[in-house]
């Protein structure tokens, strides 16, 4: 018998790990809601966001990050290319993780919530990161010399005085969210299914990185703090051994490293195992006393 598979299956899904639909619809509606009122008690804070922002540009240069710059300079050779990044960012984030939800819920339901809670444990961190840590995205700071290309050329969810704008707290970059939900998202699918070409939902946070640092909406260290947070939930939230496993298959007997089963032993009858000079030995037809072979040898 091999080993059990890490491969997840198509077969249906055990009802029996599926949460309540109504709780969890209450849970993440709940949860959704304090993230956007919590965003919005930590705005306000002008003069310590930029105040960090130009930290983290100076972080940034004395680590030799790249500038977020010549990513934007992409972005400004096609207009057309510049609204489909707008948006992106401004119509993607919610339903892709919103829709990845529901999908697990229904088809990967130990895949669920597992997902759930470390999407939870993420938004919950970056909320903290939010309050404490207020920072001016890099269209903001003149020292970045970055066009707001949401308000240039639009589509932007944010409102042009961000000092007071009730919708969205415009100080609260780091970490980038938009960028930890989609790898998330990525690796969840990832885990949950198991298609020859699941790795191309990594192209989804590939896509939010480039948007969301051409943009000029987030700086890199937003990302890379955002991606340490998630690999910390992801840890402390493991995947169940039921839900990462298969039942091993029987396999028919084959020869030693074949892979394809277990040798078989000279004094079994018939299999394919190979002696030395090519034959077979005698085996006796009395039984051996005790599990004892020919010269009392096991």
């Amino acid at each position: 018998m091999r080993l059990a598979r890490t491969e997840p299956t198509d077969q249906e899904p055990d009802i029996r790990a599926r949460p309540p639909l109504v709780r969890e619809f209450l849970l993440v509606a709940g949860l959704f809601l304090a993230y956007k009122f919590g965003r919005q008690a930590a705005n306000g804070h002008v003069e310590e966001a930029f105040r960090n922002a130009g930290s983290v540009w100076d972080l940034e240069r004395a680590l030799h990050l790249p500038g977020e710059g010549a990513v934007q300079e992409l972005l400004l050779h096609s207009q057309p290319l510049i609204h489909a990044a707008n948006t992106y960012y401004a119509a993607v984030h919610f339903p892709a993780t919103a829709l990845f939800l529901i999908w697990l819920y229904w088809r990967r339901p130990a895949h669920y919530v597992r997902s759930r809670r470390v999407l939870a444990a993420l938004t919950g961190a970056a909320l903290v990161l939010h309050l404490l840590f207020p920072l001016a995205p890099p269209r903001m700071l003149p020292a970045a010399g970055l066009v707001d290309t949401g308000q240039v050329y639009g589509p932007t969810v944010y409102g042009q005085t961000p000092a007071t704008d009730t919708m969205a707290n415009q100080f609260a970059a780091m970490p980038s969210l938009h960028v930890g939900w989609a790898v998330m998202v990525a690796l969840g699918l990832i885990a949950a299914t198991r298609s020859r070409w699941r790795r191309l939902w990594l192209l989804h946070p590939a896509i939010t990185l480039f948007v969301v640092v051409g943009t000029a909406n987030h700086y890199w260290l937003d990302a890379i703090v955002v991606v340490a947070l998630l690999a910390v939930a992801l840890a402390a939230f493991r995947l169940p051994l039921s839900a990462r496993t298969v039942p091993a298959r029987l396999r028919g007997p084959g020869a030693w490293g074949s892979g394809e089963g277990a040798p078989v032993p000279a004094y079994a009858g018939g299999g394919s195992g190979t002696y030395e000079g090519g034959v077979r030995p005698a085996i006796s037809e009395a039984p051996v006393a005790s599990g004892t072979y020919a010269g009392g040898a096991r």
